[in-house]
């Protein structure tokens, strides 16, 4: 099978939705933040259902939204510990991935951050796990975050590459 061709032909034909996507990525934001203060049932009128829930460490909640699997934004509900809406924004992004320590983060942390990854990798020659996100670097360059774990859980590196699904012959 010529997965060369497959993955170009894949990115001609979803160019537009990803346009549309880009526009519609605002939409989310704007009607989320307007909703600040308002309990958790309004915001699930809204938004529905959170696909993944997560109890915060101030005794709140975060509810994401992802738009996986190719798309690259998760939109994070926010709510404090008496179920109001204190933030909703879009998480996946270079400024929000930076708060991730290395050798101190953990393996939660990233997921009760971020929520499900895109990729799980092992790599046995560097005996790390590897949990990748789809992300726009800057609104722009379609990249991918990768956070390194060892055994233990602990994020011991991070990388920030070029999506391959998007990248094109020079």
């Amino acid at each position: 099978m010529d997965y060369h061709f497959l993955s170009r032909y894949f990115a001609l034909v979803s160019a537009p939705m990803v346009l549309l996507c880009g526009c519609a990525s605002l939409t989310p934001v704007s009607t989320g933040q307007a909703m600040v203060g308002q309990p958790a049932s309004s915001v699930e009128s809204q938004f529905g259902k959170a696909p993944e829930q997560y109890v915060r460490a101030d005794g709140g909640m975060r509810w994401l939204y992802p738009t996986r699997p190719l798309g690259p934004y998760t939109y994070a509900a926010d709510f404090d510990k008496n179920g109001h809406l204190s933030s909703f924004r879009q998480i996946l992004t270079a400024a929000d991935f930076a708060r991730i320590r290395i050798d101190q983060s953990r393996q939660e942390d990233v997921l009760n951050t971020f929520g499900k990854p895109e990729y799980i990798a092992y790599f046995p020659s560097i005996d790390k796990t590897v949990w990748s996100y789809r992300f726009r670097y800057d609104g722009g360059w379609w990249s991918l975050m990768h956070f390194y774990f060892d055994r233990d859980s602990v994020v011991r590196r991070t990388q920030t590459t070029n999506d391959p699904m998007y990248l094109q012959d020079l």
